[in-house]
């Protein structure tokens, strides 16, 4: 029945006080907004970070409908200073969860308890955090990553295949202070005290060529009879590489790294390398990305004691 205009005007006031005393979600439907989730990664000038920001902006362009990303690195691995100042940013910029590798596991603690004291996610890859701090500080923290003792386990149970008993060897770890290096350099060790190969040094190239190659050329004229050098990432085992060469002693000295970036590849492929361990870059953040978002939608997220390991595997010729 069509309502006169008297009836129709009466209508439609009806209408406009009804809608007035809705809650605004209910008069308009508006969808909330995606939340916000930075992902703050060491030094963008190893390959591996490259690899895994590569990664984490694909898969937000897959699912562009879930959530916004915002991501930011450091200029070299040991500059902790300006991580925190990137932390310190997302919290201004209210983002809704940080995904983070720490530049160090101890150091980076407080910056991330202000985080989490501000409402936001905070999601630990690829460098665990120190457990004690964090306990001291009164948070957990997820770690989502691999087991790396157990992934330099592998490797060097390789290249011990390749040595005898007895034969000498050097580790260039990454920065002494990360957990991660210091979880790599323990599963070389486990390898070697197994084989019962000697470990005549263990030094830090602080996860770069340039660090890496100085300490190599430096262990090489220091222990002449080393038969392989262990390096904490392939960025290190590229400089490895280049100091065994200049020492004249490529095919005499085995070399082994731990990420198998691309600049390895060839290496490997023509024996300059030896083995790498795999921790699959471009999933790596993502795998931090998709826990941070279940815990934001209050999903069940499964762990182990605080860790959600992630797989790391064994790469050859």
């Amino acid at each position: 029945m069509k309502l006169p205009f008297a009836g129709r005007l009466l209508a439609v006031a009806m209408l406009v006080a009804a809608s007035a005393a809705l809650p605004l979600s209910s008069a308009f439907a508006e969808s909330p907004e995606k939340p916000k989730v930075a992902l703050v990664m060491k030094s963008l000038a190893n390959e591996f970070f490259l690899t895994m920001e590569d990664g984490a902006k694909a898969y937000q362009k897959d699912h562009s409908g879930e959530f916004e990303l915002i991501s930011n690195g450091i200029k070299d691995e040991t500059d902790t200073a300006n991580q925190i100042r990137i932390v310190e940013q997302m919290i201004v910029s209210k983002v809704d969860a940080l995904v983070i590798a720490p530049a160090d596991s101890k150091a980076m603690v407080p910056v991330i308890k202000k985080a989490m004291d501000a409402g936001i996610t905070v999601i630990n890859i690829d460098n665990q955090l120190d457990p004690a701090v964090v306990k001291s500080k009164n948070i957990s923290v997820p770690f989502v990553g691999p087991d790396n003792r157990k992934g330099a386990r592998l490797v060097g149970d390789y290249l011990a295949r390749q040595l005898k008993a007895g034969d000498e060897v050097g580790i260039i770890e990454g920065v002494s202070t990360t957990t991660n290096a210091q979880a790599r350099t323990a599963g070389f060790k486990d390898a070697m005290e197994a084989a019962q190969i000697k470990v005549v040094s263990v030094q830090s190239g602080d996860w770069e060529i340039n660090k890496g190659n100085q300490v190599a050329s430096a262990m090489l004229s220091e222990y002449p009879q080393i038969k392989a050098l262990l390096a904490g990432n392939d960025s290190m085992a590229v400089g490895v590489v280049s100091a065994v060469r200049a020492a004249g002693k490529a095919g005499k000295v085995q070399v082994v790294g731990y990420d198998n970036i691309n600049a390895i590849k060839p290496m490997l492929k023509d024996g300059r390398v030896l083995a790498t361990a795999d921790q699959f870059a471009a999933r790596q953040a993502v795998f931090g990305i998709e826990t941070a978002l279940k815990i934001i939608k209050g999903e069940k997220v499964d762990s182990a004691n605080g860790v959600i390991e992630t797989p790391v595997e064994l790469v050859t010729q």
